[in-house]
């Protein structure tokens, strides 16, 4: 195997755990930005359903977010599949991720309905 693919390889695995934690990180920033939304709406002087559209969108925001980071796992579980091709077990480029982790979430979401 050549060193060209060891180093993408590499430079690729690095890329999408920079991926992963940016998803993560923009699920922080809505739970932060959800909850000092809350935390307003607790002042008296407050109406009780101010701001309830903007919780109802930033709601879609974080299941959207969600939706990426499954999908972003889904890359790096493929992506996994062809270090194994091209670059061999041998190398310790791969990451083994569990079946529930990249599991399609519109199906059990139908199943629990």
């Amino acid at each position: 195997m050549s060193d060209r693919i060891v180093s993408d390889a590499y430079n690729i695995k690095k890329l999408v755990r920079e991926a992963e934690a940016l998803a993560d990180e923009s699920m922080i920033a809505f739970a932060k930005l959800k909850h000092a939304m809350l935390a307003a709406r607790q002042n008296p002087e407050v109406g009780v359903d101010a701001g309830q559209r903007a919780l109802m969108r930033l709601s879609e925001a974080e299941r959207q977010a969600m939706a990426m980071s499954t999908n972003l796992l889904r890359v790096h579980d493929e992506l996994s599949r062809l270090a194994r091709v091209y670059a061999g077990p041998e190398e310790n480029v791969p990451t083994e991720l569990p079946e529930v982790a990249i599991a399609d979430t519109r199906a059990s979401e139908l199943a629990h309905s």
